[in-house]
């Protein structure tokens, strides 16, 4: 089915108008990325040459995506609004909220009669604002997004950091927080640094173990967990018209993971065939018509030092699998030196749990070549030592793969089968397990591996590989075995090595599905109820305007120490059931940032008793005696999830400042978008120089300008002072937002 028939059918008819015109302008080739930013320009008439990594540019994107933990925050921001309904097609999926436990029935039975509230507000509010809505276990957004609305040369934002999953597609898909999607649901303009672009020139073809997942676990190790930041990644080249579309979609998709703005393919065969397949015909021959407009120009690929800001090279017949971690994605070894790396860093060799699916690796061909290693296991009678879970992307794919006989593969060899949902990934498991504390490993072929994030143990070790490599690791149970080389014994004592997994990119007899799970809007008038004593749902309340002065001797409230991502700062798991209560969930902040000043977790100096307390309760306190506070920060803070109660909860809490050495892009943005001030230092080793008890003032702020360094003081305790500069990235519009309280507060809509 094709949905919004009448946008994509204008789209197309305008697409190639649009670039021709930018061509002519700027008098150059383009690279497919340029193509998709000009033609989505928000004033078709402001077409100039904008400066990469500089220049902030407004943006109309074609579509929206929410998911349903981070839909609450952005639908309850777009009630305040004042519109009647989304100017854009939108969509809700409730895929975050169900917890992994027994199986899939059971678990999708208690998370609707746990979650009602919150599903009940979700499709009542969709409805009433003309949102599509997508139930629990219809599927993993990116996943439903992938075979439902993606489209070549497409522009589209989402409240996920996995959205670029999309770029499977060849569409530029953007994570983003709740108040960026509200712009775009309210037909304003969508700001957005203009990005850098990194070129990435695929050669040859995998064979063997090799995998799609294997590009992007190379390039993360290639380009680190920040190594993107700012930047589009485009891969080109021979290479990229030999992977699938679900292949290139799990590419983009763990771009997220090294900071990329998005990461994007060339429309190819293999992406027409894709649509097709899922019944999307019209588009197919749409995309097919334009198709020299949905890659980068001749030039440009015969050339792209010239036209790229970096141009990395990756051989996919050399190309050797993978796994990375733990506890950073970006952490990269190929199989054939991980065994010496788990001994050498006395990492437990025993690997307990397999876990296959997630947005990234959950498709009809991960799960069908993972299967025919399940299939050799059963019918060699080779012992499966680690248990094994999957979840499956949609319920299209689980229905299909169900009729194919994959899902009754896994289940022969002691699988479970869970809800068609992001479970593990983010951290809704429930593991069943003798000790959560204890060191242990896992493999998964998720995107995400930092510490605690899937089970709340900070001691498990956990890996990232592709599914098939998953399934073999699962197989033997031993970090250190090596598919490739080594074998396995069978319950008859024969010696047995592994096949190459076989799959298929899609099922022989075509996709099926009884209920796909979407709810269309009514377009009733629907009333959306929030109960005022609700502890999951609460209305927002705008922040408060800056009071027109410097912000003066703010106790420390945190210096943390390491990496601070929004995992950190903002935990999921048991919390997600507060994402849409402010105040609730504001009692996990900064929980799992660890303390520079005595190496632990949720425990800092409350200047007022000088007592040591959890980081929220420090800042309620602050927070009731009128005290605004500050937190100091490493690199990349906020790197991960794209969640914006990362922000929210500092700027209800009262913290006015987070002062860091970098930050990562869409947690940069969400603080500017609540009004808080996001500073980096200008000289990093001024970091060393905050203690423990000092309060801190940020003056400049009567001239806060673009481009102006602010000055930090800080007042130490023994009477001295430091004082350094700070800087800042906000533009004119950001600083209206801060002047304001947030973008919300300034009456643009």
């Amino acid at each position: 089915m094709v949905y919004d028939i009448e946008m994509l059918k204008s789209f197309y008819a305008n697409f190639p108008k649009r670039v021709d015109a930018v061509r002519s302008y700027i008098g150059r080739p383009m690279t497919l990325a340029e193509k998709i930013l000009y033609a989505h320009l928000y004033d078709e008439n402001g077409i100039r040459p904008y400066k990469r990594g500089e220049d902030y540019v407004n943006f109309r994107p074609d579509r929206v995506a929410m998911q349903d933990a981070t839909a609450q925050m952005a639908l309850l921001q777009f009630m305040n609004a004042g519109k009647e309904k989304s100017a854009v097609p939108a969509t809700v999926h409730c895929d975050h909220l169900i917890q992994a436990n027994i199986g899939a029935k059971a678990d999708i039975e208690t998370a609707t009669s746990g979650n009602r509230e919150v599903y009940d507000f979700l499709k009542s509010v969709s409805d009433k604002y003309g949102i599509g809505f997508w139930k629990p276990g219809a599927g993993i957004i990116h996943q439903v997004v992938l075979e439902n609305y993606a489209f070549p040369g497409g522009m589209m934002v989402g409240t996920d950091s996995h959205t670029p999953n999309a770029g499977g597609l060849g569409m530029v898909a953007i994570g983003v927080g709740g108040a960026d999607a509200v712009d775009v649901m309210t037909g304003m303009e969508w700001e957005l640094k203009m990005p850098k672009l990194i070129g990435v020139k695929l050669t040859g073809t995998l064979n063997g173990w090799a995998s799609a997942k294997d590009v992007i676990l190379k390039l993360a190790g290639i380009l680190t967990v920040k190594g993107g930041t700012n930047a589009i990644i485009e891969y080109f080249g021979p290479g990229a018209s030999s992977l699938s579309a679900t292949g290139k979609a799990t590419i983009c998709n763990m771009g997220a993971e090294v900071g990329a703005t998005t990461s994007l393919f060339p429309f190819d065969a293999n992406m027409a065939t894709y649509l097709r397949a899922t019944g999307r015909d019209s588009i197919a021959a749409w995309a097919e018509a334009i198709a020299e407009y949905l890659e980068a120009d001749m030039d440009v690929r015969a050339n792209p030092d010239e036209f790229y800001d970096r141009v990395i090279v990756i051989n996919l017949s050399e190309l050797e699998p993978h796994i990375n971690g733990p506890f950073t994605p970006d952490a990269a070894t190929p199989i054939s030196e991980f065994a010496a790396k788990v001994k050498a860093n006395d990492w437990p060799r025993k690997m307990e749990v397999g876990l296959i699916g997630s947005c990234t690796n959950s498709s009809y061909q991960d799960l069908s070549r993972a299967a025919s290693i399940a299939r050799q296991a059963s019918e060699d009678k080779i012992p499966v030592a680690a248990s094994l879970i999957i979840n499956p992307g949609s319920e299209q794919i689980r229905y299909t793969a169900g009729r194919d006989g994959i899902i009754g593969d896994f289940e022969k060899i002691g699988a479970t089968i869970m809800a068609n949902a992001c479970g593990p990934c983010i951290g809704q498991w429930k593991r069943h397990t003798d000790d959560n504390t204890r060191k242990n490993s896992i493999v998964t072929s998720f995107n995400r591996n930092f510490a605690k994030r899937a089970d709340g143990n900070p001691n498990t070790h956990a890996f990232v590989a592709s599914p098939e490599l998953t399934l073999a690791l699962t197989i033997a149970g031993d970090l250190c075995f090596n598919p490739l080389t080594d074998t396995l014994k069978t319950e008859d004592g024969r010696e047995v090595k592994l096949r190459e997994p076989e799959g298929t990119d899609f099922p022989p007899n075509g996709f099926d599905v009884e209920d796909n799970g979407y709810l269309a809007p009514s377009g009733k008038n629907v009333d959306v109820v929030i109960a005022p004593d609700s502890s999951r749902l609460q209305v927002l309340q705008p922040f408060t305007p800056w009071d027109g002065n410097d912000l003066l001797q703010m106790p420390l409230l945190l210096k943390a120490e390491g990496k601070c991502t929004t995992d950190h700062i903002s935990m999921a798991g048991p919390w997600l059931r507060f994402r849409g209560h402010l105040e609730n969930i504001s009692d996990n902040m900064l929980m799992g940032a660890v303390n520079a000043f005595n190496g632990k977790t949720n425990s800092v100096l409350n200047q007022l008793n000088n007592a040591y307390e959890t980081v929220s309760a420090v800042a309620k306190q602050y927070k009731a005696k009128g005290i605004s506070s500050i937190v100091v920060a490493e690199e990349n803070y906020g790197e991960g999830s794209s969640r914006e109660h990362a922000a929210m909860e500092p700027r209800f809490l009262n913290v006015k400042v987070i002062l860091a050495k970098s930050f990562a892009r869409i947690h940069e943005t969400n603080l500017k978008k609540q009004g808080m001030l996001a500073l980096t230092f200008a000289d990093k080793e001024d970091y060393k120089k905050v203690r423990e008890e000092d309060r801190i003032s940020i003056v400049g702020l009567k001239d806060f300008v673009p481009d102006k360094p602010l000055t930090a003081i800080l007042y130490h305790a023994d009477g001295t002072e430091d004082s350094f500069a700070v800087e800042h990235t906000y533009n004119e519009l950001q600083i209206k937002w801060f002047k304001a309280g947030s973008a919300l507060n300034t009456n643009k809509y």
